[in-house]
């Protein structure tokens, strides 16, 4: 009788219970990464089979609906490749198994993905690396037709990949018609470019692009001439974005530490041995400056309390350096399978979220990446459902854009 009357008397609390949690956001960006490069994320290894790849997209689709999101960031231009029939470069190797080769029965995979992600009530973000052209020169796929071979001159090698010479203005151009073409013939709700400027150093190995820079003649010093040369493709791109849909966010996920403050006055309290502004020559803090791009979604994947980048110290710096445009944190939940004590804790990500919630200038979270969700890792799968998701929640609203 006694235990009846206790289970009973639990039962009546656990309502209580959910009801005393904090409700979550009505308006909150809650986006996933699909990563297409090496078959990350999507379509899987060897899948080349078009119902295949459909169903398959069609599940993480659900599943991330399921968890509460309302947004995808899909690779779409992994390395000069597309995942679209283009006019500038050709299929993914990703996708069919060799670059250049189209699907069979042929379908337009962007054109599926975007219509399945709205059905859904999900925006989608056409995710698209700047800079790689050839992901490793030794076994990668190339099309007698890619960029690469027509155009030898506008690329430099550097470790095991090509990449396109910022510097150069008419790769500048090239790459600025192809982001063009995506904005034209898409309903897309964004272009979306992650950390991929210039590439994370090697160790032992210059950046061979010693030649431009003497070609250039500039009077900037070297760094800030990199630096410059970035600028200006983020300003060509979203002036073409614009120019054509005005409504299309422009986003970029930068790595997590902008410039440390040992060497910044206006840096944040980190002791990385990387930074976006002196090794990869990018300046997300000029952009957002400049309202060139429309949100930043930094990839804060270390946790709460890290001896170097701790995640609260970051978050906090970021909150900071808004300048108006929306934050989205970039959270690494394929940390889970890591051997890392701090990514076993349930908490972690739990944690992260309501500590991201303290700030008003930061709007919302974006995993990495889609398939870490597939074996509900530290049982976050249902956190999300049953907490800190469990209600819909809005896209921030773009003040500065007009309606679509």
């Amino acid at each position: 009788m006694k235990r009846t009357i206790l289970y009973s008397f639990i039962l009546f609390l656990l309502p209580l219970g959910l009801l005393a949690q904090p409700k979550p956001p009505a308006i909150e960006f809650r986006g996933v990464w699909i990563a297409t490069v090496d078959n990350i994320d999507w379509p899987l290894k060897g899948m080349t089979n078009v119902d295949s790849q459909k169903t398959e997209y069609v599940r993480q689709l659900d599943m991330h609906r399921q968890n509460g999101m309302n947004a995808v960031i899909v690779q779409v231009r992994p390395a000069a490749d597309a995942f679209y029939p283009s006019p500038f470069e050709p299929w993914s190797q990703w996708l069919t198994g060799k670059q250049g080769r189209a699907p069979s029965p042929f379908y337009d995979p962007l054109q599926f993905m975007i219509e399945e992600a709205h059905k859904r009530g999900m925006e989608f973000h056409a995710w698209c690396n700047p800079y790689r052209a050839n992901f490793n020169i030794d076994y990668s796929s190339i099309a007698p037709d890619h960029i690469t071979r027509t155009h030898p001159e506008w690329f430099l090698t550097y470790g095991e990949a090509k990449y396109f010479d910022p510097a150069n203005k008419k790769a500048q151009e090239f790459v600025v018609n192809v982001i063009r073409d995506i904005v034209k013939r898409y309903d897309i709700d964004a272009i979306h470019m992650d950390d991929y400027f210039y590439p994370y150093r090697i160790p032992g190995k210059q950046f061979p692009d010693e030649a431009a820079y003497r070609r250039s003649s500039s009077n900037l010093s070297k760094p800030d001439w990199r630096r410059s040369n970035v600028d200006s493709i983020i300003r060509m791109i979203s002036v073409a974005i614009k120019k054509i849909k005005p409504w299309c966010k422009f986003g970029i996920s930068p790595f997590s530490v902008w410039r440390n403050k040992n060497v910044d006055r206006d840096g944040s309290d980190t002791r990385s041995g990387v930074s976006n502004y002196d090794d990869l020559f990018a300046n997300i803090v000029l952009w957002m400056q400049k309202r060139w791009i429309d949100y930043v979604a930094p990839q804060l994947y270390l946790e709460i309390g890290h001896d170097k980048i701790a995640y609260e110290k970051i978050l906090e710096w970021w909150s900071k350096h808004s300048y108006g445009r929306h934050i989205y944190i970039g959270h690494g939940i394929y940390r889970a399978y890591e051997k890392n004590k701090a990514w076993k804790n349930p908490e972690e990500l739990p944690n992260q979220i309501k500590l991201l919630r303290q700030y008003s200038t930061v709007q919302g979270s974006i995993y990495f990446s889609s398939n870490s969700f597939n074996n509900n890792p530290n049982g976050w799968n249902d956190s999300l459902q049953n907490n800190y998701y469990r209600s819909p929640a809005l896209i921030p609203r773009m003040e500065w854009l007009p309606e679509k």
